[in-house]
């Protein structure tokens, strides 16, 4: 004699068991979401402070073989690194992956170039002195560096932080001019979940190696 064919009550049973374990895991998923965009997000922050630390670091040691009057005008410049007088081999001061943007979502990841005693410079050190509670920043050791900021007496309370980036949300798509930079900043014009010196935006993240 042949098995007998399961009743159609328990194969019912079975998939309304199923399609319920389905809805449970779709809204566990859908629960989870914005924390792993929120994780996956700040983990690309992270990762963008380290690399603008490492160029404000290469801008740096740049100067320094070079000179203070020598500023670096452009990122193939940093990376092709510094030619100091008296050596005939170029000394490198910058990785390649360093000089990309991980905030960055349109274009090629460029990095937006920042001048020294511009805008955003004006803006970062706004903001630095509100993060230090209206303090003057003491005064750089080396004069290149006091050259490149901005003579500020007083601090203003700029909302954001740096405050001046036009409005939240997308890129920055201007084209980074042929001059002398001191710093980066990212592209990104949208809200952080890192705090960064009491910023939270991303394109008001100033890295240069002038304020320390």
């Amino acid at each position: 004699m042949g098995a007998q064919a399961p009743a159609t009550g328990q194969c019912g049973y079975a998939l309304v068991a199923l399609l319920a374990l389905m809805t449970i895991i779709m809204l566990a998923a859908t629960a989870a979401a914005p924390n792993i965009i929120q994780q996956s997000q700040r983990e690309a922050e992270r990762e963008a402070i380290i690399r603008g630390e490492e160029v404000a670091d290469a801008i740096e040691q740049y100067v320094r073989l070079m000179g203070p009057n020598r500023l670096p005008r452009s990122m193939e410049e940093l990376l092709e690194g510094a030619s100091p007088p008296g050596r005939t081999k170029k000394v490198r001061v910058l990785r390649s992956y360093a000089a990309r943007d991980p905030l960055a979502r349109t274009g090629d990841g460029e990095w937006r170039l920042v001048q020294p005693r511009g805008k955003e410079i004006v803006e970062f050190q706004q903001a630095l002195m509100l993060y230090m509670e209206g303090r003057q920043l003491p005064p750089s050791l080396e004069a290149w560096k006091n050259a490149a900021r901005p003579q500020l007496t007083g601090v203003t309370d700029l909302g954001r932080g740096g405050g001046g980036g036009g409005d939240s949300g997308g890129e920055d798509t201007s084209a980074n001019a042929n001059v002398p930079f001191i710093g980066v900043a990212s592209r990104s014009r949208r809200e952080s979940v890192v705090n960064y010196f009491g910023i939270e935006r991303h394109d008001e993240w100033v890295f240069t190696p002038i304020y320390r």
